[in-house]
């Protein structure tokens, strides 16, 4: 049950134009998801954020970056988004980015795989790697010396970065998602 009653999208306080634009950063690296009418919107949550939108603002800003300017492949971005709603049991998180993390090229196979975590079969080091950096830092706020060694022989360090701050947007949605109750939107329900 919610206890933020997301606000219909004819009722958001004009200043949720900027907030939505503030998704956008000015150098995006990776294209932005289509716009179809079969794609989940994601208006529950937004409806939640209109409650703020200055914060929405400058959450969108840092989530945008995170999204669509990150120096990781969106595959990496999508594994890491899809283990923190694991981890943290945001079935909101999970549906909308299931649908993004296909888009972007994972197997529903391997998308399902992510709830099983980096020691399920068929994940490369890297990838083994990435999931297990999202337990250590949800659970501890620090990725152990083991984990670092396998992520930076692959990756630099504004990669290693993303990798922290992708987690921690994430993270920071999760506890919004479900401390206001944000329920899942009918366009994201397996049953509809």
């Amino acid at each position: 049950m919610a206890r933020l009653d997301p606000i219909p999208p004819e009722q958001w306080p004009p200043a949720m134009r900027d907030a939505l634009a503030a998704l956008r950063p000015p150098a995006p690296t990776h294209p932005f998801p289509p716009r179809r009418d079969d794609r989940p919107k994601g208006l529950n949550i937004l409806g939640t954020l209109a409650h703020h939108p200055r914060l929405t603002t400058a959450y969108h800003t840092f989530n945008g970056q995170v999204q669509f300017g990150t120096t990781l492949t969106q595959r990496q971005r999508e594994l890491l988004v899809l283990r923190v709603a694991v981890v943290r049991d945001c079935e909101y998180e999970w549906a909308q980015h299931a649908v993004i993390a296909v888009d972007v090229g994972l197997g529903d196979d391997e998308v399902a795989r992510v709830a099983e975590g980096p020691d399920a079969t068929g994940w490369d080091p890297l990838e083994a790697a990435l999931l297990r950096a999202v337990d250590e830092l949800v659970a501890d706020a620090r990725i152990s010396d083991a984990t670092w060694e396998v992520l930076a022989a692959s990756l630099d360090a504004p990669q290693l970065m993303d990798v922290i701050f992708t987690v921690g947007a994430y993270e920071t949605l999760a506890m919004l998602i479900r401390s206001a109750g944000t329920e899942l939107d009918d366009d994201l329900r397996r049953d509809g």
